[in-house]
């Protein structure tokens, strides 16, 4: 998987475990140790590991396991892919250490989180469920 399609499904993963303002930083022509750094924020400690280990496991399922993992520090977990390096903070240390205004240079984007669509499978399901009120109201009519 190419850089840009890599950042972009780990930042994926980081939203779907409620990961907060998620960034992906183009670092292509700035530094050679990576070309794109993915940010994210988490609540607690144990949101930013959830976090981590959801990002690793689901690379792992798409054979694209990281070449390194530092979580020494309960409130930061970095995952390194080589061409693609994320950084999970607790929201208070992602605004100490920065990155963003360190790296000012880069091109920043902004991941908006978009509710996912249901697979076809689900949507029929969800479609089929009446809640507790509408089956009330359909017996009472």
């Amino acid at each position: 998987m190419r850089a840009p399609g890599l950042a972009k499904k780990i930042a994926a993963l980081a939203i779907a475990k409620k990961a907060q303002e998620v960034t992906i930083l183009d670092l292509r022509g700035l530094t050679t140790m990576t070309d794109f750094f993915v940010l994210c924020s988490g609540d607690s400690d144990t949101h930013v590991k959830a976090i981590g280990d959801a990002v690793e496991e689901g690379m792992e399922k798409a054979l694209n396991a990281p070449w390194h993992r530092e979580a020494g520090s309960p409130n930061w977990v970095v995952l390194d892919f080589v061409d693609v390096v994320l950084h999970v903070f607790h929201k208070n240390t992602r605004s100490f250490y920065s990155l963003e205004k360190l790296w000012g240079d880069a091109k920043i984007h902004r991941v908006v989180d978009k509710p996912a669509a249901l697979p076809v499978k689900e949507r029929r399901r969800s479609a089929g469920k009446r809640t507790r009120s509408a089956t009330r109201r359909k017996l009472a009519s």
